[in-house]
């Protein structure tokens, strides 16, 4: 491979002739071989687009030469339009705080704007890295705004997606709503509840995952961009913070803000620790409610197979015509990872010292990546398992007529004690519950009818007949 000799300040380094990465950048691929994965796009593009910003802001505020901060401007242009997508190459799992990140877009940006005004890759004969795309910021402020920027877009993609398996679970609830079943608690026949009811329950849910996700977002919108090193704003004039911030705002579309304390800013990293943790409760309900669809899809004739998942592929290499959830399965996988994620986030945000938390990297990393896996898992679900569901109407019905939970709601009807004996003689004869009720003569069909309707048995109040 044809080389390039670059130099930086330890010295000179080989980069490929064809790189649009420098010196520094090249030492982090040698230095860190470490996962074989490159940033998230979702990162690598908040990053450029703070680059854009403060090229503007600088030369707003008249500190960057307009030709150059326009040459900024334009390849950071061509960057976010997916131009030199395999140029950012650093491994998530790096250098402290994120420098070497930092520095790889730095110098792609300021390869690309040279190679605009006529030099040639490598020269920085008009535009450093150091002295003008990263004019006014350092690693500590550029990569932990990156990373709210990036989370902020990633989290928008996240409730879009739980509000359509939200209404995806609600319109099933509605189809199903005249379904009566036998509820289960402990594993164990209880009274009667609609199959609608479950899924609008499993709807409600999700909703309120979607509205902890929403809560976690405002503190992520505060910026500490411009608190550069420390978050003391050392080298950043007071004019170029309120102009990146509100470059930012216009360039991303969301309603950003300067931080009220810029150091805190810095040291704090509980933003992404509370983003992490609502999606730690939302995988928490994913894994529940996929499991329950597990459990009443099971069989077809061995389980209890009150609902069909839609079949998507052949289940077995050895057993022929098995069809397995695996949309409900694969949703518990990606929410096990995110629960051990979130403790990864957590361990790495309690880790900061004094100024600068240096796990932002990790942070960063686990987090973009629950966000990005969890997204793509909530569409699969939503639109592969949950919209193809149908049920079994008579299986519902017949595991209803022999639960011993129909005792419960005969009680009001025909005693307490004459109940109790209907639920004996139906655990010793093996007879459902309605046909011990109908030989013995205590009920009528129409009586036992009008007890058993869906609706009225299934909302709060004493249930007897008239």
């Amino acid at each position: 491979m044809a080389t390039r000799v670059e130099k930086d300040t330890m010295g000179t380094v080989e980069v490929p002739a064809k790189a649009y990465w420098g010196a520094q950048t090249q030492r982090a691929i040698g230095n860190f071989p470490i996962s074989g994965l490159k940033p998230h796009r979702a990162l690598v593009t908040a990053t450029v687009r703070i680059k854009k910003c403060a090229a503007k802001a600088n030369v707003k505020t008249g500190r960057l030469d307009a030709e150059l901060g326009e040459a900024i401007v334009k390849a950071a242009d061509e960057a976010l339009a997916g131009h030199f997508a395999d140029q950012f190459v650093v491994d998530p799992f790096q250098a402290g705080a994120g420098t070497s990140h930092n520095m790889n877009v730095n110098e792609v940006l300021a390869n690309r704007a040279n190679e605009l005004l006529g030099g040639e890759l490598g020269s920085y004969g008009r535009i450093n890295a150091n002295d003008d795309v990263n004019m006014a910021q350092s690693t500590n402020d550029v990569f932990p705004t990156a990373m709210r920027l990036s989370a902020l877009e990633l989290s928008d993609q996240l409730m879009e997606e739980l509000s359509g398996l939200a209404s995806a679970l609600r319109g099933k609830g509605e189809e199903f709503d005249g379904i009566l079943k036998s509820g289960r608690t402990h594993l164990q026949d209880a009274v009667p509840i609609r199959l609608g009811q479950e899924f609008a329950a499993y709807a409600a849910a999700i909703d309120n995952n979607r509205l902890g996700v929403e809560r976690a977002l405002p503190a992520l919108r505060e910026l500490g961009i411009g608190g550069t090193a420390v978050g003391t704003g050392l080298n950043a004039e007071e004019a170029y913070i309120d102009r990146v911030v509100e470059e930012l705002a216009a360039e991303t579309g969301q309603d950003l803000s300067r931080g009220k304390n810029l150091v805190e800013r810095m040291q704090n990293m509980d933003p992404f620790v509370a983003l992490s943790s609502t999606l730690k409760g939302t995988a928490v309900n994913l894994i529940r409610i996929a499991n329950d669809l597990r459990l009443l899809s099971s069989g077809p004739r061995t389980g209890l197979g009150e609902i069909n998942l839609p079949s998507l592929q052949p289940g077995s290499s050895i057993m022929p015509g098995k069809v397995n959830p695996v949309m409900a399965e694969l949703t518990d996988m990606v929410c096990f990872q995110v629960m051990g994620a979130d403790l990864t986030v957590a361990m790495a945000a309690q880790a900061g010292q004094m100024e600068l938390n240096v796990m932002m990297p990790v942070i960063a990393f686990n987090l973009l990546f629950s966000l990005e896996i969890l997204k793509n898992c909530v569409h699969q679900f939503s639109h592969l398992c949950v919209a193809g569901i149908t049920a079994n109407d008579e299986r519902c019905r017949n595991y209803l007529d022999q639960s011993v939970g129909l005792a419960t709601v005969l009680a009001p009807s025909i005693g307490y004690a004459a109940a109790a004996e209907v639920a004996k003689e139906s655990a010793k004869s093996g007879k459902s519950i309605r046909q011990v009720i109908l030989e013995r003569g205590i009920l009528s069909e129409a009586e036992l009818e009008e007890v058993l309707a869906p609706y009225p048995l299934t909302t709060p109040g004493v249930h007897e007949k008239k």
